[in-house]
Formats: structure tokens, sequence, C-alpha cells
């Protein structure tokens, strides 16, 4: 299971400054070309315009190999009041930000549209942007369809055999590119962004991951800032292994809140009590383990690993709770799994001719490069039966799928560490209580971290908040971004 994966989720005074003008900021040394681009917008459907913006493929060698930024934007609405550009990043790492502006950009509050121009780009090896690409849609098939619950060393030397495989291919196909993927560059990209779309300052609005960007960007960039939204924040202190446990126990936490509201719904299939749900849902799990489910979309069988990543698909957003009711209710009853696979393909991005987007080799790539991973199997083992002790359900998937990492041909010695984003003006985290992907205590912890950071909190479920459809989580996140101005630290929505 890839981590850290945000699913499409996302995001009155006069402005802070002139964005029309030329940047504030010099460019640093050796990249005035880059900050000086003028992107050639084009049309490119349904009032979008697309265009690429170069950036350095190693910004220490600015006058080598470019990469080409897949930019998308929405225009402001009112051409009068316009502010400037919000660039958005729905997350992954993996997620296409021009798909997600595509999808997302109407969505955003009125008055938002009409004073920004809504931006979205694909980071660099993701998607349009110079995509990283290792895996065919049959070895991504068996890659996610291993037990990544292992029983026995047998299963456990196979998942470290998929683990090896998977990190081999990227060696071989994007082995010169797998250096520069990572969110530090990511971070820089989006400076160059800031600057090519003509704006002084930077506005801007992540989720999930594209909160550790966003973070990032602010460590590098604060004084660059005008005003930054991190929803379903991510913690940058923490090691990659804890990232993934801590992921794991958010999944169980949304898994019960599914559980109670199946209850309290009436005529619950899987028990009286939200114990008693759970308790079906891990039997369940057990049994697949056995003996996998058959699905009528194709030959693929639904193994455990594929149940549960179904399971998690459905736990991102309330509204597919009832369809996860009615998957487990097909699974349970006759033993047909297609409803999770389904699920399970739409999380992975699995198209129905059986290929895959990059989302999944991006993914790898970033989060292999980001922080050190464990040195071999064993140390990944234990790592894996910890996530299973503090989650029964979701702790090993979630670990195991990370292993790639251990065996990735490009490794960093940079140790996690605090954001503190000294010099910023305030930036704006939003938590989600009960969110299964990016726990509510990571936003507590990266709002404490930032020197100037702002928590809002929204009391409720799935993943990220924005776009959820709370009023109260769209003014407040909507008045931040048009007036500079912060909601009351500590502020909480229901």
């Amino acid at each position: 299971m890839a981590t850290v994966l945000a699913l499409a989720a996302v995001t009155g005074c006069e402005s802070s400054g002139d964005n029309e003008a030329a940047p504030s900021t010099t460019a640093p040394a050796g990249l005035g070309s880059f900050y000086g681009q003028k992107p050639s917008w084009k049309g490119c459907g349904s009032g979008f315009e697309c265009a690429t913006v170069q950036v350095p493929l190693d910004y220490s060698k600015p006058s080598g190999e470019k990469v080409g930024l897949s930019v998308i934007r929405l225009p402001a609405e009112d051409k009068s009041s316009r502010i400037g550009s919000l660039l958005t990043n729905p997350g992954g790492p993996g997620g296409s930000g021009v798909d997600f502006v595509r999808q997302a950009a109407r969505a955003f509050g009125d008055d938002l549209r009409r004073r920004f121009d809504i931006v979205g780009f694909d980071p660099r090896g993701v998607a349009a942007s110079d995509p990283v690409k290792c895996n065919t849609g049959p070895q991504l098939d068996e890659f996610f369809a291993t037990d990544a619950s292992p029983d026995d060393q047998n299963e456990t030397n196979k998942l470290g055999d998929e683990g090896k495989a998977f990190a081999q291919r990227c060696k071989t196909k994007a082995g010169t590119e797998l250096p520069y993927v990572g969110t530090m560059y990511a971070a820089r990209d989006m400076d160059v962004l800031r600057a090519a779309l003509g704006d002084n300052k930077l506005t801007y609005y992540g989720a999930s991951y594209g909160t550790y960007l966003g973070a990032s960007y602010a460590e590098q960039f604060p004084k660059n800032i005008r005003a930054l939204v991190l929803d379903g924040a991510v913690d940058p202190k923490l090691s990659s292994t804890e990232l993934l446990i801590e992921q794991a126990k958010g999944f169980e936490t949304a898994l019960r809140a599914f559980a109670d509201d199946c209850v309290k719904s009436g005529g619950c299939p899987f028990g009286n009590s939200a114990d008693a749900v759970i308790d079906k849902v891990a039997s369940f799990l057990t049994a697949t383990d056995k003996k996998p489910l058959s699905n009528s979309r194709d030959s693929r069988k639904v193994t455990e690993s594929l149940a549960v990543m179904g399971i998690a698909r459905a736990l991102y957003v309330k509204e597919y709770w009832p369809v996860l009711r009615q998957a487990l209710t097909q699974a349970m009853q006759k033993s047909d799994g297609t409803y999770l696979l389904a699920l399970a393909d739409e999380m992975v991005e699995r198209k129905a001719d059986g290929s895959y987007s990059n989302q999944t080799d991006a993914n790898m790539a970033v989060n292999c490069v980001d922080k050190p991973n464990p040195p071999n199997l064993a140390t990944y083992g234990k790592a894996a039966a910890e996530a299973k002790k503090v989650a029964p359900r979701f702790g090993p998937f979630v670990v195991w799928g990370g292993l790639p990492c251990v065996y990735w041909p490009v490794q960093t010695k940079q140790e996690p560490k605090p954001v503190t984003a000294k010099g910023a003006p305030p930036i704006v985290v939003i938590g989600t209580i009960r969110d299964p992907a990016t726990p509510y205590k990571w936003a507590q912890s990266l709002a404490d971290q930032l020197s100037s950071g702002v928590l809002l909190t929204y009391d409720g479920d799935g993943h990220t908040a924005y776009l959820q459809g709370n009023s109260c989580i769209t003014k407040a996140t909507d008045d931040y971004l048009i007036t500079a101005d912060p909601p009351k630290d500590g502020t909480t929505c229901r």
C-alpha cells in the first residue's frame, strides 16, 4: 500500500501586494532565466489554460538538464479584483496536480475563484512532468497482490523479492532521475513557479503530502510566503517507519468510526456493536488470507492485501462508507471481491485495461529519497511487527508497502527534523480528528513546530477537511487565503 496518499482532497480585506509586478525576491544566482520565464498559456478545454514551466533537474547545475513542469490554471472570474495565483497540490506524493485542478477547481469557494487563478502542477517525476516509470501493469498487479501480512519466513522472503524487483526496475528505467525527485527539489520548483506566475509572494493550498511539500517550501523560502494552508498535515520530524506506523493507526481509527456509523445507521450486517463489526472484518481478512476471493471483472484473485487496500480507499471519504458496507457484504456473504477490487484499483489508479498511472512509481521514488530507510529486511520486519501490535488490521500492510525503499538505489542521510519556517507570516494547518491517512496528531505537531503555525481543527471524518462541504472550514480557509489574516489559533469546526 502506498503511503501518505491523498485522493482528490482539497481546498474580506484586500490583498497584500500587486502580483502582476516582478517578484519582490531576487532570483538565486544562476537561476535568472528560470525565474524570469513567461509561460505560454494556451486554452486546454472547459475554460482552463495550460503551459509548461522549465526548471533545472539539478539546482547545483542550472545550465544542465531541464525538467518541464506541466501547469494548469482556471483564471480568476473577476479580473478587476484579482489577487494572484493560488498554487495547489493534492498530495501523494505522486498525485497529479493538473488532474486535480481539472476535477476540483470549481469546487473551491466562490470568493476564491473570483479573486485567484486556481493553479495546479504535476511535480517533477509525476504524470506529465518527466514521469518516473518503472513497472508494467502486470508487475504492479503482482506487487499489490503479494501477501503483505506474512505468516512465515517464506512469505516474508517473497515480500523481500518483490521489494528488490521494484527497486531494481526503477534503477534500470529511471536511475538518472531518481536522485532529483525528492520534496526539497519540488519545493524549489514551487518558487520558480511563483515567479513565473508573476506573484510577489506565494499563496498555496496543499493537502496530505502537499502539506509536507508546503512545509518544505516554508522552511526554504519563509519570506516568500503570502498565505499557506496545509490541510491533512504530515509531521516532518517523524522517520519513514514512524510515519507508516502512525498512518496505520489512523486507518484503525477510521475503521472504528465506520463501524460506529454502521451500527447507528441500523441493520448493520456485520454486528450490533462497533467491536463486533471490527471483529467480523478481522475474521473476514483472516479467511481471505487463506482463500482469496473471486471477482467478476477479470481473472485476478482478491487477496487479503487487495481487500485491505479496498477497505482503506473507502475510509478516505465518508461518502464512500455505504459503498464499503455494500462491498464487505458482497465479499462476506458471496465470497465475491468485485467491489473491494474496484475500490483497490481506484486507490492506485489502475485502469480498466490493466495499465496504471505513474502514481505508484512516483510515490515510491519520492518517499524513498526523502528520508533514511531501514537497512535490511529484518529491521523492516521489526517495524511491521510493531505496527501490527498498535494497528492489527492495517499495520503490516501499510508498513510493508514501503519495503522497496530498503533496496532503493538512492538513499539520503539527511535525518528528519522539525520545520520551523522562522520569519514566515502566519501559516494555517488544518487537522481532521478522525483522518485515516494523516492522523490529527500530525497537524497538532506541525502547527507547534512552525514558528507562525495556526491550528484549525475539523471535528469530523475523512481525509483532509477543505472541499468536504463544511461551511465553517470553507469560510475560515477562504477568508485567510484572501486576506492573509488567519483564524484564531485553536479554532474548531464541526
